[in-house]
């Protein structure tokens, strides 16, 4: 079977700034509605007088998973605060449209779901990813086949079956980031689909460097305040058609006040990611001159994640902080900080968590807005019962994570 998506061009880079886009997209009708702050419509179903219209409206849905111009008829097709932060998200990433699920695991299996569909169930991925996708992939819960392989032998990996190949970068929890660009030429026609959830579209937008879906943990930074649960994908008019289909058909729908929240955090998404990432920038440079600390790992276009070895005992670590929170996720406006081998990617098999260099002292750090002479001191008292080598055996400085190539899992 044809192992490609829609070739149609992504959208023309938006010509407003992208911190002006982040304010306004999903929101330009408000004037004309009479409102400045965007409507919640918490409607399950909605009234229609014309059931004949109505089943011509259903049927196209069901033919093309395109979107009417009319009413809505069901919020498992379509909600119209939904809808708003879809558009939003697809002028910042630079695509066509997005497609938005409960969670970022929901949007990746509707990924999966959809090439599935097409008789295209095999997968070639890099690790790291993020722990549950990784399991997701490997595991064969959809009845898809991984080829796990380092960037270089993306070529050779790929198979008539192919549907998708798969990347995260920077990558969790070690925030290695591979060349987008190369990656999507050592694809040739299968779509890659990069996981852009550390990154945001204010630090890169994949689909200006080849990519041709891309997906977020929505939870994460659009979210950015810890309280709300989402997914979204951006990609191309037709394959977000055959996406809608797979929501509709699995119910793996994002609640409107899901969507109302995460619209609203795309409003401070650049402000947020580029207040932390300076932080972070200054807690990496600290990080990288203290005896306590065996590596620090930091990606080249930044961020505000960063990922440590300790020489001591990290869960002593984890149990020392006071002001960061130790805790599962990240990209809220307060710092977290959790060990990745006993949490997020505990899930994975310890020879191929290993390989991927997620050791046991490897701690990762989500810096939020908090003063960072503050975050400084809590990480100092946190660290402070670890042993200090004599003589720096560290003379490892700052480990730019691109600079370390991934180790092959492939046939393991």
């Amino acid at each position: 079977m044809d192992n490609e998506v829609s070739m149609t061009p992504p959208a023309p880079t938006p010509s407003r700034a992208l911190a002006t886009e982040a304010v306004h997209a999903g929101r330009d009708d408000l004037a004309s509605l009479g409102v400045h702050a965007p409507p919640i419509d918490l409607s399950t179903t909605y009234p229609s007088y014309d059931s004949r219209d109505e089943a011509m409206r259903i049927d196209a849905f069901a033919t093309t998973g395109s979107l009417s111009d009319g009413p809505p008829v069901y919020a498992r097709l379509d909600n119209p605060t939904t809808g708003r932060f879809e558009t939003a998200l697809a002028r910042l990433e630079g695509t066509d449209s997005a497609v938005a699920f409960a969670s970022g695991m929901a949007a990746l299996t509707a990924v999966l779901l959809a090439r599935a569909s097409q008789g295209l169930r095999h997968v070639v991925a890099v690790r790291p990813l993020y722990g549950c996708s990784d399991h997701l992939l490997g595991a064969g819960l959809l009845g898809t086949e991984v080829t796990w392989t380092d960037p270089a032998g993306i070529a050779d990996a790929i198979r008539p079956d192919t549907g998708l190949v798969m990347v995260e970068t920077p990558a969790n929890p070690t925030l290695a980031e591979v060349d987008i660009r190369a990656v999507a030429h050592a694809c040739g026609t299968v779509p890659l689909l990069v996981d852009n959830t550390f990154a945001t579209p204010v630090l890169q937008r994949p689909v200006e460097q080849g990519a041709r879906i891309v997906l977020h943990s929505a939870t994460k930074y659009l979210g950015g305040h810890g309280d709300v649960m989402g997914g979204v994908v951006a990609c191309d008019e037709e394959f977000a058609a055959t996406l809608r289909q797979v929501r509709f058909a699995t119910g793996g729908v994002l609640h409107p006040l899901a969507g109302y929240l995460l619209l609203r955090g795309l409003s401070t998404l650049p402000v947020r990611v580029r207040a932390a990432s300076a932080s972070a920038a200054e807690l990496v440079r600290r990080l990288t001159a203290d005896p306590r600390i065996a590596r620090v790992h930091y990606p080249r276009i930044g961020g505000a994640m960063i990922s440590f070895e300790v020489y001591g005992d990290p869960h002593r670590v984890i149990s020392g902080v006071r002001l960061i929170t130790p805790a599962v996720s990240l990209g809220s406006v307060d710092s977290l900080i959790q060990h990745p081998a006993s949490i997020s990617h505990r899930i994975v098999e310890e020879g191929d968590r290993r390989a991927a260099g997620v050791g046991d002292r490897l701690l990762r750090m989500s810096v939020g807005l908090e003063d960072v002479e503050d975050l400084w001191a809590d990480l100092c008292q946190a660290l402070s019962d670890g042993p200090v080598p004599s003589a720096r055996t560290a003379e490892r400085p700052l480990q730019r994570t691109a600079e370390r190539p991934l180790q092959s899992s492939a046939g393991r």
